[in-house]
């Protein structure tokens, strides 16, 4: 593990300090989120909330800029959780995509995975039915080198598109919407839990069509990258959206310190999924908190303490010996 030497002794001052601090409570622990607009942030801090009133740990959430960062935190042990795509994670544990300059990192483990985020790929074009439409379009991909990125390279790649047959414009989600809306751009990939804002906006005001990932073409991306799994959104989840439509999904997904121990993480692990039907009802994501989703399309191994609470409840998740 890289900087292994240096962070377990940066990781026992920070633990002694935090310990210190503590008071009368119990360990504290840092869990990286996202930015404090988006899902990750509020989400985390609704599960933080859950972790410090079921175990004697108390966590606290804070806004990073999330998925690789998150990774790279726990590598350096400046956090002890953190959120990230699922997608994201194996390419940190291959050392490929976003990670490929950096070599793997691999100082983390899987607790559980949370909630989909979906690939979802929106035209206001009539004409634009499938992927293979795309080509000769402008189509907006996300930041180079953003999960978004890679999720369109990865749908665009199985359809037998490169980034010469289309148009790429690199955008953020409210870019792609106003560009979609001046007709500067033909579709856009947005990846996140639907319904999704910026698509209801569009959808309410514009009208929206989600170019469908279905049939071949998405049995091709779910057997060259597994970490993708099928998703329909369902009929009416967006305005004029009469029929429900097919596509891929991503997980929102939980990852601890590797060097926690197993007691710790089963701890955590339960005071989450014991407790999701109250979840649910402090963030809408909670609904999606379940032991089969959080332990499908994983393919990371998982901490010892969450494959324990994950075997308790008849599900039997790979580790790493």
């Amino acid at each position: 593990m890289k900087h292994k030497i240096s962070r377990l002794i940066i990781t026992g001052i920070i633990s002694v300090s935090m310990l210190a601090l503590s008071g009368c409570g119990g360990q504290r622990m840092m869990m990286g989120t996202g930015g404090t607009a988006g899902t990750y942030y509020a989400f985390g801090g609704v599960l933080s909330q859950y972790m410090n009133t079921y175990t004697d740990y108390k966590v606290t959430a804070v806004s990073t800029a999330a998925s690789k960062a998150n990774i790279q935190s726990i590598g350096d042990g400046d956090y002890q959780m953190g959120f990230t795509q699922s997608d994201v994670m194996s390419y940190a544990w291959e050392g490929s995509k976003s990670f490929e300059s950096d070599g793997p990192s691999r100082d983390f483990r899987v607790m559980g995975a949370l909630y989909a985020e979906t690939i979802q790929l929106i035209t206001m074009k009539e004409e634009i039915k499938s992927v293979y439409d795309l080509k000769g379009r402008s189509v907006s991909i996300g930041a180079p080198g953003s999960g978004v990125y890679f999720n369109a390279m990865d749908v665009l790649e199985a359809a037998d598109l490169t980034l010469k047959d289309i148009k790429p414009q690199y955008q953020s989600f409210d870019d792609s919407k106003e560009a979609l809306k001046d007709g500067q751009i033909d579709a856009a990939f947005i990846v996140a839990g639907a319904p999704t804002s910026a698509i209801t906006e569009l959808a309410t005001t514009n009208g929206v069509y989600i170019i469908p990932v279905d049939g071949e073409l998405r049995e091709k991306i779910m057997t060259i990258c597994p970490y993708y799994a099928p998703l329909q959104i369902p009929a009416d989840t967006y305005p004029g959206q009469p029929e429900a439509i097919e596509t891929i999904t991503i997980k929102a997904t939980l990852i601890v310190d590797a060097d926690l121990d197993e007691e710790t993480v089963y701890q955590l692990t339960k005071a989450i999924f014991d407790h999701a039907p109250e979840i649910s009802q402090e963030n809408a994501k909670g609904a999606e908190l379940s032991v089969e989703n959080a332990t499908s399309g994983i393919t990371v191994p998982f901490h010892a303490g969450a494959a324990r609470y994950f075997a308790e409840q008849g599900v039997k998740v790979d580790t790493e010996e």
